[in-house]
């Protein structure tokens, strides 16, 4: 059974709430776009309380990246010598793989505790729960545009100017919020029964942020290695923003993004498939 929510012309347009056996499925993805005004405003609120009564405020969303691009940039770049991709400078190698992995490491954690941060009103209301940790992927857009502006900036410093495949870079942006969306299902379904996940994400975050490449080329990894590598789908994901950016001097290897496009798909269907399994125990549970 299944509660959907039908506009009604009574008086001043009131809602009815009708209750349909055995429409479940075809109910609950029609009530997604019926309760769109609900997904404007959490993902509103959530975008207003990120840095509320913080000091420099949305700057974090700017220094975060930043810091650990010059740490990479020394260490990898100064120290351990590592060649960077054809003529670009090693700080824009770094930085424009900065921009998609923050923005997969801050979507994955928002959605990963989007449930719990939201347990008052799960017990409350009837709206479908997928709303929630959708929602939170807006929070991690707003920052990776702040940080985009940089890249941006960083771009004209050194005279460096993208070539045609800039146009595809919207498609890697959704790729990049769709790889962190599957497992982000996946994991708040399982912190609503058992909380102690809500740690096992910043060990996740931080373990990834070394075995992605972020702050070296993946054209370091031999040859025979590279497609295993890239069962890790940030590889897939960080090559395109490099080839989208940098062009000509960072070319995608289509073999490894294809495959990284494959772990994306199934892990956004297992998340999904799980998270519906589980939503109808969400308010018994939390």
């Amino acid at each position: 059974m299944t509660n959907t929510l039908n506009k009604s012309t009574i008086g001043a347009s009131e809602a009815i709430l009708v209750i349909e056996p055995g429409r479940t499925e075809k109910n609950y993805w029609s009530d997604l776009w019926r309760y769109r005004e609900l997904f404007v405003i959490l993902a509103w609120r959530d975008v207003s309380v990120r840095y509320k009564q913080t000091i420099i405020g949305i700057l974090w969303a700017v220094i975060r990246p930043l810091l650990t691009m010059v740490v990479f940039t020394v260490i990898f770049g100064r120290i351990a010598k590592l060649p960077s991709d054809g003529q670009a400078p090693y700080a824009l190698l770094v930085f424009a793989a900065m921009l998609p992995w923050t923005l997969f490491a801050n979507a994955l954690s928002e959605s990963s505790n989007s449930l719990i941060n939201n347990a008052n009103l799960i017990g409350k209301v009837y709206f479908p729960r997928l709303i929630i940790p959708t929602a939170t992927l807006v929070t991690a857009f707003i920052d990776f545009l702040i940080s985009f502006v940089i890249l941006l900036g960083m771009m004209l410093w050194y005279k460096f100017i993208p070539g045609w495949q800039f146009l595809y870079l919207p498609g890697f942006i959704l790729l990049a919020l769709l790889a962190s969306l599957g497992p982000g299902l996946w994991i708040t379904a399982l912190n609503v029964k058992y909380r102690d996940f809500r740690y096992v994400i910043p060990f996740v975050v931080q373990f990834g942020l070394y075995v992605s490449p972020v702050g070296f080329s993946s054209n370091v990894i031999p040859e025979q290695w590279r497609l295993l590598y890239s069962l890790n789908p940030m590889v897939g994901v960080i090559d395109g923003f490099r080839w989208c950016l940098l062009g000509g001097n960072s070319p995608l290897y289509l073999p490894g993004f294809l495959l990284s496009l494959g772990i994306i798909a199934a892990f956004l269907y297992l998340g999904v498939t799980h998270f519906r399994k589980t939503e109808k125990t969400f308010a018994d549970l939390i």
